[in-house]
């Protein structure tokens, strides 16, 4: 009788008050393991349905995301108004949401098109990039903006987070010229590739006036925490994310601007071997300042998700030269990147799936 009149113990759910948009890192980097493996220029035994696997997770991490942050917005207005008016290093994240709804777009239509039709891919990545696109240009204008008007900051203390908010327009730069071959001939596909090389310009520019606040932020503040030590794999987004798209655009000038074909493949090759240079350079910086961070214990959090989109970029950025130049070096660059990627998203996803079970990530 006692155990009957015993209250019932409540489970605990998933504090959605807490959920914050960094959390579209993990949609990001799961979506970018997907169109890497389907980028490679290496052909390995059941590389193409490894990629729709990956590809039909990314797009269901992204729906259960979308409703769960609607949920949030809805029911926790104000952490969500604090998070992006009152919190900067919150805010900066906003600018993986964009991204993950541009990287799922375009493996929609690249990967997943065998499997729900060309039709509805294309329709899908049409309002996917759309949407992605005019999310990146807001964020991108409206989270600096809070920088320099609201937000308490020191230069001293810029980390590369602050880098989130300006590469999503190069994310919409490199998977816009995609489209293009799918629109009618003419106007239609010159804009596309036009608006392509003008949002490539805007978060080129802004990430090379970004760029040295975060090094002398480094230089002389630090990293505050650990936790944060694998940020430093964030400076990869931009120079990747930017190889790929002026390599893309080449590809897509050949349908859009026939005459601009031969000198956009040249500058997409001279660029990209120099941007690449010195991605590898930085590499190897946060490479051994992470191992550094894992010997001193450093704990897994969210942040661990910094290890997979940076790095894909790259993945996308090595196999478009392979495919440009020729040069087995590029190849065999690709090849190895993607092994570092792969084993990254694997410890991010199952330590993630581990703290989200257990409680603690929410």
């Amino acid at each position: 009788m006692a155990t009957l009149l015993a209250p019932r113990t409540r489970l605990a759910g998933p504090d959605l008050a807490r959920l914050g948009p960094n959390w579209y890192a993990a949609v990001m980097g799961t979506a970018i393991v997907a169109n890497g493996a389907a980028a490679l220029p290496v052909d390995v035994p059941g590389r193409t349905g490894f990629a729709q696997a990956v590809w039909a997770l990314s797009a269901l991490l992204l729906v259960v995301l979308v409703a769960a942050r609607a949920v949030h917005l809805r029911r926790h207005r104000a952490e969500a108004r604090r998070q992006l008016l009152d919190d900067p290093a919150t805010a900066v994240f906003y600018g993986c949401p964009p991204m993950a709804l541009l990287a799922v777009g375009f493996g929609t239509l690249s990967i997943g098109a065998p499997l729900i039709g060309a039709g509805p891919a294309l329709g899908a990545d049409l309002v996917l990039w759309g949407v992605g696109t005019l999310y990146a240009v807001a964020v991108a204008i409206g989270i600096p903006l809070l920088m320099i008007t609201r937000h308490r900051l020191s230069v001293l203390a810029a980390n590369p987070t602050w880098l989130l908010p300006v590469v999503a327009p190069m994310v919409a730069a490199s998977l816009g010229p995609a489209l293009v071959p799918h629109l009618p001939a003419g106007g239609a596909r010159v804009a596309l590739l036009y608006g392509c090389y003008a949002l490539f310009g805007a978060s080129l520019l802004a990430t090379l006036l970004i760029l040295p606040l975060v090094f002398a932020g480094l230089v002389h503040g630090k990293l505050p925490t650990l936790v944060l030590t694998p940020t430093l794999f964030l400076v990869l987004g931009p120079l990747g994310q930017s190889t790929t798209a002026v390599n893309q655009l080449a590809d897509a000038a050949r349908t859009a601007a026939p005459a601009l074909a031969g000198p956009a493949t040249a500058f997409a090759v001279l660029y990209g071997v120099a941007v690449m240079g010195f991605a590898m350079l930085w590499l190897a910086l946060a490479l051994a300042a992470n191992l550094r961070a894992l010997k001193a214990e450093m704990p897994f959090a969210m942040t661990w998700w910094a290890f997979t989109f940076p790095v894909g970029t790259l993945v996308t950025g090595a196999a478009a030269l392979s495919r440009h130049t020729g040069f087995g070096g590029f190849t065999g660059l690709a090849a190895g990147l993607y092994v570092l990627l792969l084993g990254a998203w694997a410890v991010a996803a199952v330590r993630t799936a581990a703290g989200v079970v257990g409680g603690r990530l929410l």
